[in-house]
């Protein structure tokens, strides 16, 4: 079971998690209380390892800025959260990965007419596109991953759910956020919890 650690905002909050075994970090650069700049982000890029995904969050931004935006930061992949056309950044020439909202089987029904490299399942937006902290109805999307090879499950991701959640859904990847935060900030040890307990879900047979 692959785990994206997102609204990273500092060197330590990245470190840790690469230690404790995240294959993802996610750079927010849409309006959040998570948001980055580009050389923020690039501070923090430069000091990871090769293999980890650096992967910019982006609502409705053009396809232009965001293509520079990965080019100074170092991205290596491109999450579209807004209502974009995957179509329209195919030429970035990173892989995309696609944010779907579920509120009804229709919404997993849209899925089908996706084109990009990762969906990603997300609950519901409240203020902000993403990072809200609630969860959707995992039953609506049971097994799902079976259907699909490239789903990535978020929403109200934490410690103690991400077992209950990889369960009945079967994603390639866990993407939380502020399920692993305390006070707003990045938790060290929730981290650690959320990896392990993801991965140990992972070899569950």
């Amino acid at each position: 079971m692959k785990v994206k650690i997102c609204g990273i905002k500092t060197v330590e909050a990245a470190s840790h998690a690469v230690e404790y075994g995240a294959d993802a970090l996610g750079f927010v650069f849409a309006e959040s209380k998570r948001q980055i700049t580009v050389f923020q982000a690039k501070k923090i890029i430069d000091e990871l390892p090769e293999h980890v995904w650096k992967v910019g969050v982006f609502v409705n931004e053009d396809a232009l800025i965001v293509k520079e935006i990965a080019r100074t930061a170092g991205l290596t992949h491109i999450q579209l959260h807004g209502d974009e056309n995957p179509s329209e950044y195919e030429t970035i020439g990173l892989p995309l990965i696609r944010s779907q909202s579920v509120r009804s089987q229709e919404d997993l029904m849209k899925v089908e007419t996706i084109k990009a490299d990762y969906i990603l399942l997300d609950s519901p937006p409240g203020k902000y596109r993403g990072g809200n902290g609630s969860s959707f109805d995992w039953e609506q999307a049971k097994l799902f991953g079976h259907l699909k090879s490239n789903i990535i499950l978020a929403g109200g991701l934490n410690p103690k759910n991400v077992r209950q959640a990889i369960a009945k859904v079967k994603p390639i990847m866990v993407d939380v956020s502020s399920g692993v935060e305390s006070n707003g900030e990045k938790d060290l040890l929730k981290i650690k919890e959320f990896i392990y307990n993801a991965k140990k879900s992972g070899e569950e047979k």
